[in-house]
């Protein structure tokens, strides 16, 4: 027993040793293990910025995916009556329209080109005490697909949604003008946003200018319920127009 007893402070100071050894080289491995892995990290992330920096460099040297544009033109808008009191005749109204374009390549053929524009439209009419002019402003979102059927030759086509902000009605005859101004947000005349479609052609005479030329009609009608005062139709724009590329 007394054997033992002498035997075990040995025993536990040589396992006390030993789990030190252990625990610094557990230490030591795990501390390597980390560095290893911080130097993998830095070699990824340099190796993630080389390829960003070639990647922006064959953008460069190629064609761009997305390019941002700016686009002003003519509009040439009337409307298309619907049923109620539209015993009338209109012409067209010239106006103009003016915005942001975005060109996003998907295939090499077919790119999505959304615009946000400034449009005006409207149209004119004779009736027996003068003549009246209407002349709405609208924010136009066209969201288009782009189809490239030659060198430089575009077909667009697609869905658009108008954003009525404003209304200017002009009355004139033998004696006099009238001038009214109405503010959408504050009436509830004619509806704030309309559905409609889009079809055109782009011509690119190189990657940063090109015309275009389209027709646009709304697929709702102005208001719901028509009169003589706000009569029932639809919009419809033919438009050209110059467009740049940056």
């Amino acid at each position: 027993m007394a054997v033992f007893c002498s035997f075990t402070p040995f025993v536990f100071a040589r396992t006390s040793s030993v789990l030190k050894l252990w625990h610094i080289y557990s230490l030591a491995h795990i501390k390597n293990q980390y560095c290893l892995k911080q130097k993998d990290m830095k070699r990824i992330f340099i190796l993630a910025i080389a390829l960003f920096i070639t990647g922006v460099a064959n953008a460069q040297s190629t064609d761009k995916l997305v390019r941002i544009g700016a686009k002003a033109g003519a509009n040439f808008s009337n409307i298309i009556k619907d049923d109620g009191n539209n015993d009338f005749k209109t012409d067209y109204l010239v106006g103009y329209h003016a915005g942001l374009t975005l060109d996003i390549k998907l295939l090499e053929n077919l790119a999505f080109t959304p615009e946000l524009l400034y449009s005006t439209k409207g149209y004119k009419a004779e009736t027996v005490l003068g003549d009246f002019t209407q002349r709405t402003h609208f924010i136009d979102l066209p969201i288009l697909a782009s189809i490239r059927l030659a060198e430089g030759l575009n077909v667009v086509a697609g869905p658009q949604v108008s954003f009525l902000l404003s209304t200017d009605n002009k009355f004139e005859n033998g004696f006099g003008t009238v001038e009214q101004q109405i503010i959408e947000d504050e009436s509830d005349r004619f509806k704030k946003s309309l559905v409609g479609g889009v079809i055109g052609f782009r011509y690119d005479f190189n990657n940063q200018v090109g015309i275009n030329g389209r027709y646009a009609l709304d697929f709702q009608k102005n208001n719901r319920d028509g009169s003589s005062n706000t009569p029932e139709f639809k919009n419809q724009v033919f438009q050209v127009g110059l467009g740049i590329k940056f």
